[in-house]
């Protein structure tokens, strides 16, 4: 995402004017708007033209409008973020208050405004805008017929490729079967790489698999490499990094990301740090349980306390229609950073903020043990 201007005064009214570079940018954007800001954008209208004598002829003409958001609407396959709402500008095809949906373009800007722009979004056009936060990843999780192929930006975890095939078993006397369906799996899941996986980009490609089935499918792989002169995988080998996990599914790359060799090699990337945060909340929880909460109303207590080191929380809650409860949240998160604790806001688009999300989507871990707030659950359950 490109920064083109920003204007916020001290009071959190404001616009800002951006462009979005590539498809990941709209996740970001999508987490930017809310109803009831402001866009300008271009977009295409259809607009109907009377002649002098009576005939109607249509033509689509691009122009730039501004519309008070009403609707949101964002598709995580194809990344794509459409704004419906009201024209709030005067323009020469639509009139004052007509409907119009925008689809939001790669490497077109647009312009947002807020009535007010608290931290968290400011935090997010810094995050989106800062180059360095491109450490890219790719994931082949793998079982035998069923592969997923995923990339994992520093903001999202996308379903590239989804590879189901039938492979017949290893029959007494026969097994000839089986190696041509494996051989023929195998194809699909190296085709799926090369056509899905940017070795420009990409620092780190990930093979997991329960089994033996990463380390068949690797020898294949570059057996056929060499068979076919294929330069980009010959010359990439090195990026490929064999590891454990316990199926193909895609919920399964939450173990391969925690594995100690992965982390090391992703030790740049957001998604990693995410990761290790919801680790050290897990193992806190069954070493110190004093020490690790989740929910809102026990994470705010220990909050009052100054208790908390580390908040976990998911960008989810930040993009609740309840202006109310959204204040919380950002009140929340100031108030952790003024008393020197670390928040880490959470991808819902990683397999890491989809485990937030079932813990309530905010958990912390605390400075300091404080028994008192399992005591106070205790006391209210007993009162009900």
């Amino acid at each position: 995402m490109k920064l083109i201007n920003k204007n916020v005064d001290k009071d959190g009214r404001g616009s800002v004017t951006l462009i979005p570079e590539e498809s990941e940018d709209m996740w970001h954007a999508y987490n930017l708007i809310s109803e009831g800001d402001c866009v300008r954008a271009s977009t295409i209208r259809k607009v109907q033209n009377e002649s002098s004598t009576g005939s109607s002829t249509s033509s689509r003409v691009r122009t730039t409008l501004t519309i008070r958001i009403e609707n949101i609407d964002f598709d995580t396959q194809a990344c794509m973020l459409r704004l419906k709402g009201r024209n709030i500008a005067e323009n020469q095809y639509v009139k004052m208050g007509a409907y119009h949906t925008i689809d939001l373009e790669v490497n077109r800007k647009f312009t947002l405004a807020k009535s007010e722009w608290d931290s968290v979004a400011l935090e997010r056009v810094d995050t989106a805008c800062d180059p360095t936060q491109h450490a890219d990843v790719a994931a082949v999780v793998m079982q035998e017929g069923l592969a997923h192929i995923c990339l994992i930006t520093s903001s999202m975890t996308l379903v590239r490729a989804k590879i189901d095939q039938c492979i017949p078993r290893k029959r007494k006397g026969n097994v000839k079967q089986h190696e041509k369906g494996l051989q023929r799996y195998f194809e699909s899941v190296m085709q799926g790489i090369l056509r899905h996986v940017n070795f420009d980009v990409v620092k780190c490609i990930l093979i997991a698999s329960p089994g033996f089935v990463r380390d068949q499918f690797h020898e294949y792989m570059f057996q056929q490499a060499v068979k076919l002169d294929n330069k980009i995988l010959l010359e990439n080998k090195s990026k490929f990094m064999l590891i454990h996990s316990s199926s193909g599914f895609k919920h399964s790359l939450r173990e391969v990301l925690t594995d100690p060799s992965v982390i090391a090699k992703m030790a740049d990337t957001k998604a990693s740090s995410e990761v290790r945060a919801l680790e050290a909340f897990y193992t806190m929880l069954q070493t110190e349980p004093a020490k690790a909460f989740y929910g809102t109303k026990h994470v705010e207590c220990a909050n009052e306390a100054q208790a908390i080191e580390t908040l976990l929380i998911s960008d989810n809650l930040f993009r609740i229609q309840d202006v109310k409860l959204r204040k919380r949240y950002v009140a929340l998160v100031d108030s952790v950073r003024e008393s020197g604790g670390e928040v880490k806001i959470f991808s819902s688009m990683h397999v890491s903020g989809e485990q937030l999300d079932q813990l309530t989507g905010v958990a912390a871990i605390l400075r300091f043990p404080m028994p008192e707030l399992d005591d106070d659950e205790e006391d209210s359950d007993h009162e009900n």
